[in-house]
Order: structure tokens, then sequence, then C-alpha cells
């Protein structure tokens, strides 16, 4: 099975190969790359993302065909995708961070600023905090509620049908850390660098 993580120069996504190549422990075939046959030819692909909403869309539509060839895995070929982080973020419609940026549209909704409540609570939100489990989500098996993910962000997708939601955590206000929806998987903290649990979380996706 080949499991590709897309690399469209999105920041550094080390972390993110090398806890995939744990995992996969040479049992899946793992690999890092932006050639698109080899994309289309993947039986899961991995959408990090680091930075703001703009860049990364940016990022990956400077890569001639890239995101034809995802909307082909994705929706109609159905192939399983996880987005990390920013990855998430960009299945919305639009995302207002620097400017009104156009999303990939996979799940309807916007992304925006957290409300930190006139500086109540710091911006980015960084650091461990608890997930609450809102529905049953294949990534999440064996995931114990209120276990602990990391989080580097200041801006949070909001989705118009709140079915898609999998986890949240408590921030300012109840914000989605995760999200399910057929094929699409999406979180909002990094797995790759939340212990043990995020390892799991990578097993899950990687075993579906």
């Amino acid at each position: 099975m080949n499991v590709i993580i897309v690399d469209y120069n999105s920041g550094n996504i080390s972390s993110v190969i090398n806890s995939f190549k744990e995992v996969a422990k040479n049992k899946v075939n793992i690999e890092v790359t932006s050639d698109l046959d080899k994309i289309k030819l993947s039986d899961k692909v991995v959408l990090p993302g680091q930075g703001s909403f703009k860049s990364c869309v940016d990022a990956l539509n400077s890569i001639s065909g890239l995101v034809d060839v995802l909307n082909e895995l994705v929706i109609i070929n159905k192939k399983p995708l996880l987005g990390i982080c920013v990855g998430l973020q960009m299945f919305a419609d639009i995302g207002f961070e620097d400017t009104e940026t156009k999303g990939l549209g996979w799940i309807s909704g916007k992304v925006s600023k957290i409300d930190n409540k006139n500086g109540k609570f710091k911006l980015p939100h960084i650091g461990w905090n608890q997930i609450n489990i809102v529905k049953d989500s294949k990534i999440f098996k064996g995931i114990e509620n209120n276990s602990h993910m990391y989080f580097v962000h200041s801006y949070e997708f909001v989705p118009e049908d709140k079915n898609v939601v999998s986890t949240t955590t408590d921030y300012a206000s109840n914000i989605v850390c995760s999200v399910e929806k057929e094929n699409i998987f999406g979180t909002q903290f990094h797995p790759e660098k939340s212990d043990k649990t995020g390892l799991k979380i990578i097993d899950n996706f990687i075993n579906l």
C-alpha cells in the first residue's frame, strides 16, 4: 500500500514524515512527493500544512495540476485523505487569514480567526489541550475521550454541517479540532507532535 505525503513546500513537514514512517515500520510504503503521477497512484494521501491559509493555498496552486489531481483522488475516487492543521483548514470554501482566499471547497465552511474574547485568551492557541470526542470516527478508534493533543493555530475551521465534526476542544469557545466526511479526515491539532496518542491516530489512518 502506498501512502503519499504531499510535499508542496508548506513549511517543515519532517515530523509528519518521521511519525508516519515510525508507525508504518516498513509494512506500508510512505513516500513524500509532489509528483502528480505518483500521487494519482496512491492508496491514501496526507495533506500537511503549516503557515497561513493563504500561503498554503498559494503553494498548492503553484504546482500545476496538483489541485485537480487531489480533487479527482478525493472527490471522485474516494481515496482516504488526512489533512493536518492548515491541511484541514483548506477543506473549507474560504479562509480569512491575511486576505480572503478560496479554499478547496471539499467541506462547506469557512476559516476565521479564533475569538479570543478581547485578548483574554492568547493567540496563537499553542500547546496541549483536551479533545472532546463528539462522534465515532474511524481515526479515533481506541483513543480515550479527553486525551491531550498538541495545537498551534490562531484560526479555526467552522464547517456549515456540524455533523462532520468528530472532536472539539475548549479554548475561548468550542473549537473544531477534527472532522470526518466519508473518506475525508482532518485534524486541527498535530498528531505527529501528540506523543503516543497522536501516533495511534496516524496508525488508525494507515489501517483504514
